[in-house]
């Protein structure tokens, strides 16, 4: 069986478990315990892989916990982030999960166990409530222990059976995979409350081609509204061959979010200490101030959400937004992510964000930002994308690219609204459609109905509009008539028409003289 293969037998195998598992709760609420108990096998195979260093004498899961010294602990967690006992293992506890009686309260002690490992070290921030939405004592489980033990064995025999093989080497991405695929197909079926923390993989990928485009090498890539974290991990998966020295940084405001995140970093073989995901605000509480600048940033912020803005009256002294001279509308904190991004972005690097396209038209605040960002050369690219490529809205949003090393004062315009592939209820871009962009963001040639570099005279002329539309003419997909040849079939089928009615005529003629002579 090929990778692709045993990648989609995997995949089928994993929703299907999903599905059966849960009975009647809804799929939204019981993700937490399919994505955790992946989870859960993962960094118990990860963490018995590294113990037993490749040594086939060495059974990790049949040793007494008691064998365990304070300096092998102290060791495994320095390096890991974490400590998992034999007996806390996943293979140990799946294995008779059908029989314990005990099992809802056991697993809610190894969970808090495994966090409570990391206290006082570097990866405690890291470790901290990873198992949080993990509730082993929710009714979404069943009414009675019995019936909250029940479902729970069988998530965990479900996840056990998964196909995944040994772990080796932190080479195994079947893992990731898995969770990355029932994180897409959790949003999908979520409508919008799913859509806000997934950003598709085909759409990710060109955000991230984009923010990285021509760097060998970057310090560290960031995402200021990280969602599950599908956006900076795209990054790790199209640029292995490229080295991202310092890790990977995001801020996410929703709390369960945060720790797919963060469970996400892990099953991408991202140890504990590079990467670094923060909980909060991006806008009134940001991290990372003393980290920047980052040399490639990527973001989905949300469409048009409400913002604290002119109300915090310090907010106009933060240096985020005072170059601006405005802060973005109450009513719509688009350019907000956007000012937050710029000012964390390098002077060699690329900020990719995907927008809502009213705020590139939009006057007031929004104009007099979009002023600012073309005046001083910030702006690079705007593409505008099909619609519907998105989970949980139609929208047909535009990727505004930023930068702080452009060597002339044009901004590009890319229309890219036709480059889609249907596929059930959603679009989506293939690698065609991303090479094809990223040929026209590279080459900044002008080419017809698709892409054009315009002087920032005519940006400014044009009241600042940053709208595709505005700048590059779409294609007229009417059907041409060639006018002289319609003249001559309308002359023909006239003349046609004409004979008709005489030959009509000539024979209701005879009939009437007929009925006359009778």
């Amino acid at each position: 069986m090929t990778s692709t293969q045993q990648r989609a037998a995997l995949q089928r195998q994993i929703w299907a478990i999903a599905n059966d598992v849960r009975g009647a709760v809804d799929g939204w609420d019981f993700k937490q315990y399919v994505l955790g108990t992946l989870f859960y096998r993962f960094i118990s195979e990860n963490f018995a892989s590294y113990i037993e260093a490749g040594d086939e004498s060495v059974d990790y899961a049949e040793l007494p916990d008691s064998v365990i010294s304070p300096e092998i602990k102290d060791d495994a967690i320095k390096t890991k982030g974490y400590f998992i006992y034999p007996s806390q293992l996943f293979a140990t506890v799946a294995k008779n999960a059908h029989s314990n009686e005990l099992l809802n309260t056991d697993l809610a002690s190894i969970f808090a166990a495994i966090e409570r490992s990391a206290n006082g070290y570097p990866s405690e921030g890291d470790i901290k409530g990873l198992f949080a939405d993990f509730d082993t004592t929710s009714n979404r489980l069943g009414n009675t222990v019995k019936d909250k033990n029940t479902r729970l064995a069988a998530v965990l025999k479900g996840v056990a059976g998964l196909e995944i093989g040994q772990f080796e080497d932190n080479e195994n991405e079947l893992f990731g995979d898995a969770y990355e695929f029932l994180i897409s197909n959790y949003a999908a079926n979520a409508g919008k409350s799913g859509g806000e923390f997934f950003t598709p993989q085909h759409v990710s990928k060109l955000i991230a081609m984009l923010a990285m485009h021509k760097q060998t090498t970057v310090n560290k890539i960031y995402d200021p509204a990280a969602g599950s974290g599908s956006l900076l991990l795209q990054a790790k998966k199209h640029f292995d061959a490229h080295i991202i020295e310092d890790g990977f940084y995001g801020q996410e405001l929703n709390h369960t979010t945060y720790n797919l995140a963060r469970m996400n970093m892990f099953l991408h073989n991202i140890n504990y200490d590079k990467f670094n995901i923060q909980l909060g605000d991006t806008l009134k509480e940001p991290h990372f101030g003393d980290d920047k600048p980052f040399d490639a940033i990527v973001s989905n912020p949300p469409y048009s959400v409400k913002w604290i803005g002119s109300d915090d009256p310090t907010l106009i002294n933060d240096d985020r937004f005072a170059p601006a001279g405005v802060l973005a509308p109450k009513s719509k904190a688009d350019f907000a992510f956007v000012l937050h991004a710029l000012s964390y972005l390098s002077s060699k690097g690329r900020a990719a964000i995907v927008c809502f396209p009213g705020i590139f038209y939009r006057g007031g605040a929004e104009q007099k930002i979009r002023q600012y960002l073309v005046d001083n050369n910030y702006v690079e690219s705007v593409i505008s994308l099909a619609p519907n490529l998105f989970f949980g809205t139609t929208i047909a949003v535009n990727i505004l690219v930023l930068s702080k090393h452009k060597t002339d004062t044009t901004t590009q315009f890319i229309d890219a609204s036709a480059l889609f592939k249907k596929e059930t209820n959603n679009n989506l871009l293939t690698d065609a459609h991303i090479e094809q962009i990223m040929q026209a963001f590279d080459s900044k040639a002008n080419l017809e109905h698709f892409a054009r570099s315009v002087p920032v005279e005519e940006v400014a002329a044009n009241d600042y509009n940053l709208s595709v539309s505005s700048y590059v003419q779409a294609k007229d997909m009417r059907e041409q008539v060639d006018i002289i040849q319609l003249n001559t079939e309308l002359k023909t089928t006239v003349a046609r028409i004409d004979q008709l009615r005489a030959e009509i005529d000539a024979i209701v003629a005879e009939i009437e003289g007929e009925e006359l002579e009778a």
